[in-house]
């Protein structure tokens, strides 16, 4: 629960800043928007601290859980109904950040491109 509570968190300051910045830039909104957008996205750079993994694994699962946020941002304020590949996909990058955060490993186990022994 811990590190989905960060996951939101810093999903919605990424996604929030970000539409701040748009509203800013994209729909005509005063400049507050944006230096308030710029601050939310500061906040995202520091929330992804707190996770108690390696910095490499916690920013490949936030695209994940990033994607699934956004599109979930589309549908409620945005009135966006998501489509198959859209949910397809969705499914796709949960499932990749399920592997990738939370499948259980052991700390001196070495994987993957690069390994030698």
């Amino acid at each position: 629960m811990y590190s989905l509570f960060f996951f939101f968190v810093a999903g919605l300051c990424e996604i929030g800043g970000g539409y701040l910045v748009w509203l800013w830039l994209r729909e005509s909104h005063s400049w507050i928007f944006g230096v308030l957008g710029g601050l939310v996205l500061f906040m995202y750079g520091v929330v992804p601290t707190f996770q108690k993994t390696h910095f490499h694994r916690t920013y490949a699962a936030y695209g994940g859980i990033f994607i699934v946020m956004a599109l979930c941002w589309g549908y409620l304020f945005e009135d966006f109904v998501p489509d198959i590949y859209d949910i397809t996909g969705t499914i796709v990058a949960a499932i990749g950040v399920i592997v990738i955060f939370y499948y259980p490993r052991k700390e001196d186990e070495k994987i993957g491109i690069g390994t030698s022994d």
